[in-house]
Protein backbone atom coordinates (compact mmCIF):
# COMPACT_ATOMS: atom_id res chain seq x y z
CA UNK A 1 0.00 0.00 0.00
CA UNK A 2 2.00 2.96 -1.27
CA UNK A 3 1.71 6.35 0.41
CA UNK A 4 0.83 8.57 -2.51
CA UNK A 5 -1.10 11.63 -1.35
CA UNK A 6 1.12 14.69 -1.43
CA UNK A 7 0.42 18.30 -0.67
CA UNK A 8 2.05 19.68 2.49
CA UNK A 9 5.14 21.70 1.65
CA UNK A 10 7.93 22.24 4.19
CA UNK A 11 11.09 24.11 3.19
CA UNK A 12 10.68 23.19 -0.46
CA UNK A 13 10.00 19.48 0.08
CA UNK A 14 6.62 17.94 -0.59
CA UNK A 15 5.68 15.54 2.18
CA UNK A 16 2.87 13.06 2.55
CA UNK A 17 -0.39 14.86 3.27
CA UNK A 18 -1.31 12.09 5.69
CA UNK A 19 1.35 11.54 8.33
CA UNK A 20 1.62 7.85 9.21
CA UNK A 21 2.04 6.70 12.79
CA UNK A 22 3.79 3.33 12.88
CA UNK A 23 4.42 1.23 16.00
CA UNK A 24 7.71 -0.62 15.68
CA UNK A 25 7.97 -4.11 17.14
CA UNK A 26 11.51 -5.50 17.39
CA UNK A 27 11.40 -9.29 17.70
CA UNK A 28 13.84 -11.83 19.10
CA UNK A 29 12.58 -15.42 18.83
CA UNK A 30 8.95 -15.29 20.08
CA UNK A 31 9.37 -12.11 22.15
CA UNK A 32 8.89 -8.40 21.68
CA UNK A 33 12.07 -6.75 22.94
CA UNK A 34 13.45 -3.23 23.42
CA UNK A 35 16.89 -1.80 23.99
CA UNK A 36 18.95 1.37 23.79
CA UNK A 37 21.14 2.04 20.74
CA UNK A 38 19.85 -1.40 19.55
CA UNK A 39 21.69 -3.04 22.48
CA UNK A 40 20.88 -4.11 26.06
CA UNK A 41 17.73 -5.85 24.91
CA UNK A 42 14.91 -6.50 27.36
CA UNK A 43 11.87 -8.70 26.85
CA UNK A 44 8.71 -6.58 26.77
CA UNK A 45 6.05 -9.19 26.06
CA UNK A 46 4.07 -11.05 23.41
CA UNK A 47 4.30 -9.17 20.09
CA UNK A 48 0.87 -10.34 18.99
CA UNK A 49 -0.81 -8.81 22.02
CA UNK A 50 0.97 -5.52 21.46
CA UNK A 51 0.13 -5.55 17.75
CA UNK A 52 -3.54 -6.06 18.55
CA UNK A 53 -3.48 -3.18 21.04
CA UNK A 54 -1.86 -0.83 18.55
CA UNK A 55 -4.33 -1.81 15.84
CA UNK A 56 -7.23 -1.08 18.20
CA UNK A 57 -5.65 2.29 19.08
CA UNK A 58 -5.59 3.26 15.41
CA UNK A 59 -2.06 2.51 14.15
CA UNK A 60 -1.68 3.33 10.46
CA UNK A 61 0.80 0.49 9.91
CA UNK A 62 2.87 -1.98 11.92
CA UNK A 63 6.58 -2.59 11.58
CA UNK A 64 8.05 -5.97 12.56
CA UNK A 65 11.85 -6.29 12.69
CA UNK A 66 13.58 -9.58 13.55
CA UNK A 67 16.68 -8.08 15.13
CA UNK A 68 18.80 -11.25 15.17
CA UNK A 69 17.69 -12.77 11.88
CA UNK A 70 20.75 -11.71 9.91
CA UNK A 71 23.07 -12.86 12.71
CA UNK A 72 21.62 -16.37 12.62
CA UNK A 73 20.87 -16.46 8.90
CA UNK A 74 17.13 -16.87 9.13
CA UNK A 75 13.81 -15.07 9.51
CA UNK A 76 11.12 -16.51 11.76
CA UNK A 77 8.60 -13.72 11.36
CA UNK A 78 6.37 -15.44 8.79
CA UNK A 79 4.62 -17.40 11.53
CA UNK A 80 4.14 -14.31 13.71
CA UNK A 81 2.83 -12.31 10.75
CA UNK A 82 0.43 -15.03 9.65
CA UNK A 83 -1.08 -15.06 13.15
CA UNK A 84 -1.19 -11.28 13.41
CA UNK A 85 -3.09 -10.72 10.16
CA UNK A 86 -5.97 -12.84 11.41
CA UNK A 87 -7.19 -9.97 13.59
CA UNK A 88 -5.05 -6.95 12.66
CA UNK A 89 -6.10 -5.15 9.48
CA UNK A 90 -3.47 -2.51 8.73
CA UNK A 91 -0.41 -2.75 6.46
CA UNK A 92 2.52 -4.67 7.93
CA UNK A 93 6.17 -4.18 7.01
CA UNK A 94 8.57 -7.00 7.91
CA UNK A 95 12.35 -6.84 8.08
CA UNK A 96 15.32 -8.83 9.29
CA UNK A 97 16.99 -11.72 7.48
CA UNK A 98 15.39 -10.99 4.11
CA UNK A 99 18.00 -12.13 1.61
CA UNK A 100 16.23 -12.99 -1.64
CA UNK A 101 13.16 -12.61 -3.81
CA UNK A 102 12.01 -15.97 -2.44
CA UNK A 103 12.23 -14.64 1.13
CA UNK A 104 10.12 -11.66 0.11
CA UNK A 105 7.56 -13.92 -1.54
CA UNK A 106 7.27 -16.08 1.59
CA UNK A 107 6.66 -13.05 3.82
CA UNK A 108 4.07 -11.59 1.45
CA UNK A 109 2.27 -14.92 1.36
CA UNK A 110 2.26 -14.92 5.17
CA UNK A 111 0.43 -11.60 5.09
CA UNK A 112 3.08 -8.87 5.00
CA UNK A 113 2.45 -5.88 2.74
CA UNK A 114 6.04 -4.66 2.51
CA UNK A 115 9.53 -5.92 3.32
CA UNK A 116 12.42 -3.94 4.78
CA UNK A 117 15.88 -5.02 3.61
CA UNK A 118 19.22 -3.85 5.00
CA UNK A 119 22.19 -6.25 4.97
CA UNK A 120 21.30 -8.12 1.78
CA UNK A 121 20.81 -4.85 -0.09
CA UNK A 122 24.20 -3.59 1.09
CA UNK A 123 25.83 -6.78 -0.19
CA UNK A 124 23.84 -6.87 -3.43
CA UNK A 125 22.21 -3.52 -4.31
CA UNK A 126 20.60 -5.05 -7.40
CA UNK A 127 18.36 -7.04 -5.03
CA UNK A 128 16.43 -3.79 -4.58
CA UNK A 129 15.67 -3.72 -8.30
CA UNK A 130 14.73 -7.41 -8.44
CA UNK A 131 12.28 -7.05 -5.56
CA UNK A 132 10.81 -3.84 -6.94
CA UNK A 133 10.31 -5.33 -10.41
CA UNK A 134 8.78 -8.52 -9.10
CA UNK A 135 6.48 -7.10 -6.41
CA UNK A 136 6.38 -3.33 -7.03
CA UNK A 137 8.40 -0.49 -5.58
CA UNK A 138 5.77 0.08 -2.90
CA UNK A 139 6.76 -3.30 -1.44
CA UNK A 140 10.50 -2.61 -1.33
CA UNK A 141 11.57 -0.69 1.79
CA UNK A 142 15.27 0.02 2.28
CA UNK A 143 16.20 -0.18 5.95
CA UNK A 144 19.15 2.04 6.93
CA UNK A 145 20.78 1.91 10.37
CA UNK A 146 22.73 5.16 10.63
CA UNK A 147 25.49 6.31 12.96
CA UNK A 148 26.94 9.79 12.95
CA UNK A 149 30.63 9.86 12.05
CA UNK A 150 31.22 13.59 11.68
CA UNK A 151 29.49 16.93 11.09
CA UNK A 152 26.67 16.27 8.64
CA UNK A 153 27.95 12.75 7.93
CA UNK A 154 26.49 9.36 8.79
CA UNK A 155 27.60 5.82 8.00
CA UNK A 156 25.21 2.95 7.24
CA UNK A 157 25.52 -0.03 9.56
CA UNK A 158 24.17 -3.58 9.52
CA UNK A 159 23.62 -6.34 12.09
CA UNK A 160 21.59 -4.22 14.47
CA UNK A 161 24.04 -1.34 14.39
CA UNK A 162 27.15 -3.48 14.95
CA UNK A 163 28.82 -3.80 11.54
CA UNK A 164 30.21 -0.90 9.57
CA UNK A 165 29.61 -0.80 5.83
CA UNK A 166 31.70 2.19 4.77
CA UNK A 167 28.66 3.57 2.93
CA UNK A 168 27.60 7.16 3.33
CA UNK A 169 23.94 7.17 4.38
CA UNK A 170 22.74 9.95 2.07
CA UNK A 171 24.59 8.56 -0.94
CA UNK A 172 23.23 5.08 -0.23
CA UNK A 173 19.67 6.39 0.12
CA UNK A 174 19.92 8.14 -3.25
CA UNK A 175 21.27 5.01 -4.91
CA UNK A 176 18.54 2.85 -3.42
CA UNK A 177 15.83 5.20 -4.67
CA UNK A 178 17.32 5.05 -8.16
CA UNK A 179 17.40 1.25 -7.97
CA UNK A 180 13.69 1.08 -7.19
CA UNK A 181 13.20 1.31 -3.43
CA UNK A 182 9.78 2.75 -2.69
CA UNK A 183 10.45 3.89 0.86
CA UNK A 184 13.26 4.26 3.40
CA UNK A 185 13.13 3.16 7.02
CA UNK A 186 15.76 5.41 8.61
CA UNK A 187 16.88 4.37 12.09
CA UNK A 188 19.29 6.51 14.06
CA UNK A 189 21.34 4.08 16.14
CA UNK A 190 22.61 7.04 18.20
CA UNK A 191 19.09 8.15 19.16
CA UNK A 192 17.36 4.76 19.31
CA UNK A 193 15.85 3.97 22.71
CA UNK A 194 17.07 7.20 24.32
CA UNK A 195 13.67 8.98 24.43
CA UNK A 196 15.62 12.21 23.72
CA UNK A 197 14.26 12.83 20.24
CA UNK A 198 14.98 11.86 16.66
CA UNK A 199 18.14 12.73 14.80
CA UNK A 200 16.40 15.52 12.93
CA UNK A 201 19.50 16.56 11.00
CA UNK A 202 19.92 13.00 9.69
CA UNK A 203 16.25 12.73 8.74
CA UNK A 204 16.31 16.04 6.91
CA UNK A 205 19.52 15.14 5.07
CA UNK A 206 17.95 11.96 3.70
CA UNK A 207 14.41 13.26 3.17
CA UNK A 208 15.53 16.23 1.11
CA UNK A 209 17.82 14.04 -1.01
CA UNK A 210 15.35 11.39 -2.20
CA UNK A 211 11.95 11.54 -3.93
CA UNK A 212 10.49 8.66 -1.87
CA UNK A 213 8.91 8.63 1.61
CA UNK A 214 11.16 8.42 4.67
CA UNK A 215 10.11 6.82 7.96
CA UNK A 216 11.97 8.35 10.91
CA UNK A 217 12.82 5.82 13.61
CA UNK A 218 14.72 6.05 16.88
CA UNK A 219 14.41 8.39 19.83
CA UNK A 220 10.78 9.42 20.24
CA UNK A 221 9.99 10.28 23.85
CA UNK A 222 7.35 12.98 23.47
CA UNK A 223 4.90 14.39 20.96
CA UNK A 224 7.20 17.41 20.62
CA UNK A 225 9.80 15.08 19.13
CA UNK A 226 7.30 13.97 16.48
CA UNK A 227 6.46 17.57 15.62
CA UNK A 228 10.14 18.41 15.25
CA UNK A 229 11.05 15.50 12.98
CA UNK A 230 8.07 16.17 10.71
CA UNK A 231 8.53 19.94 10.57
CA UNK A 232 12.30 20.20 10.47
CA UNK A 233 13.20 16.68 9.38
CA UNK A 234 10.47 16.41 6.71
CA UNK A 235 9.65 12.84 7.76
CA UNK A 236 6.72 11.28 5.95
CA UNK A 237 6.05 8.77 8.73
CA UNK A 238 7.20 8.17 12.27
CA UNK A 239 8.06 4.80 13.79
CA UNK A 240 7.91 4.53 17.57
CA UNK A 241 8.51 1.79 20.11
CA UNK A 242 9.58 2.61 23.68
CA UNK A 243 7.00 5.34 24.26
CA UNK A 244 4.20 2.98 23.19
CA UNK A 245 5.45 -0.29 24.66
CA UNK A 246 5.81 1.24 28.14
CA UNK A 247 2.62 3.33 27.79
CA UNK A 248 4.41 6.65 28.16
CA UNK A 249 2.16 7.77 25.31
CA UNK A 250 -0.80 6.27 23.48
CA UNK A 251 -1.52 6.44 19.78
CA UNK A 252 -4.70 8.52 20.33
CA UNK A 253 -2.64 11.06 22.30
CA UNK A 254 -0.01 11.19 19.57
CA UNK A 255 -2.64 11.49 16.85
CA UNK A 256 -4.40 14.37 18.59
CA UNK A 257 -1.10 16.18 19.14
CA UNK A 258 -0.27 15.79 15.45
CA UNK A 259 -3.69 17.05 14.45
CA UNK A 260 -3.33 20.05 16.78
CA UNK A 261 -0.15 20.97 14.90
CA UNK A 262 -2.00 20.89 11.59
CA UNK A 263 -0.58 17.60 10.34
CA UNK A 264 -2.85 15.45 8.22
CA UNK A 265 -3.48 12.21 10.12
CA UNK A 266 -5.98 9.44 9.51
CA UNK A 267 -9.03 9.46 11.72
CA UNK A 268 -8.88 6.28 13.75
Amino acid sequence: MAPAAYGLEHAGRLTVAQLRLIPRLDIKAPNLIKGVHLEGLRVVGDPQQFARRYYEEGADELLYIDIVATLYGRNHLADIVSRTVQDVFVPITVGGGVRSVDDVRALLRAGADKVAINTAAIKDPELITRVARRFGSQCMVLSIEAKKIGPGRWEAYTDNGRERTGRDVVTWAKQAAELGAGEILLTSVDAEGTRKGFDVELTAAVSTSVPIPVIASGGMGSTAHLVEVVRAGHADAVAMADCLHYKRLTLPQIREAARAEGFGVRRA
